[in-house]
């Protein structure tokens, strides 16, 4: 299988997870402004939610573009990271409907985290499958932001049951963190191919 139906195929399942997050917006039966008030944590947990899978489909259509080789092993760690994000509309709605509560909470962090472990290991597979002179290697380097946006989800967790707005504080931290653009895939990209 080529990169390119890997990638559609992703792009497909990403443009759903959106849909279905959408779907959780109850539009009110009042025509007032102060309607919207009751749906607000819904919102802005499908904001959360929004910003979280477009940096992923951001950052994936990235790291296929530096991908030489796909092999089974990649097709199954796709799935896995799909597997994750699938369950943010469910995480995002009971999140929202129960205005931020500890449980909701937590479980909402536990699907970053494991998205985030995820999207970690499909980037080794790559690398393992490309070899010594993997592009994407090159490119990541250290991957400090992938290393340490765990320990925030973790801590986000934890925090739930006892200070709960530093969970959606450490949340909102990540997301903004990632939507700085990183050039790194870009820059290692631009440099291979000038010394082609």
């Amino acid at each position: 299988m080529g990169k390119q139906r890997l990638e559609a195929f992703s792009d497909g399942v990403i443009a759903i997870i959106i849909t279905i997050m959408v779907l959780e917006l109850k539009v009110p039966h009042e025509a007032s402004i102060e309607a919207l008030a009751p749906v607000a944590p819904v919102f802005l947990s499908y904001v959360l939610s929004f910003v979280y899978v477009g940096i992923y489909w951001s950052n994936h259509h990235h790291m296929l573009h530096a991908t030489g080789k796909i092999s089974g092993g990649v097709l199954w760690a796709n799935l896995h990271l799909l597997f994750w994000l699938s369950l943010l509309p469910f995480a995002t709605g009971w999140m929202g409907e129960n205005h931020f509560a500890a449980w909701p909470s937590a479980i909402y962090g536990f699907v970053l985290l494991m998205a985030a472990v995820s999207y970690w290991l499909l980037q080794q597979v790559i690398i393992a499958c490309d070899g010594p002179d993997s592009l994407l290697k090159t490119a990541v380097g250290g991957d400090w932001k992938g290393k340490l946006s765990p320990l925030f989800y973790i801590t986000g967790i934890a925090s739930t049951f006892f200070v709960p707005w530093v969970a959606e504080a450490m949340y909102v931290l990540v997301a903004l963190w990632w939507l700085v653009p990183d050039r790194r895939i870009e820059r290692a990209i631009g440099m291979r191919g000038h010394r082609s």
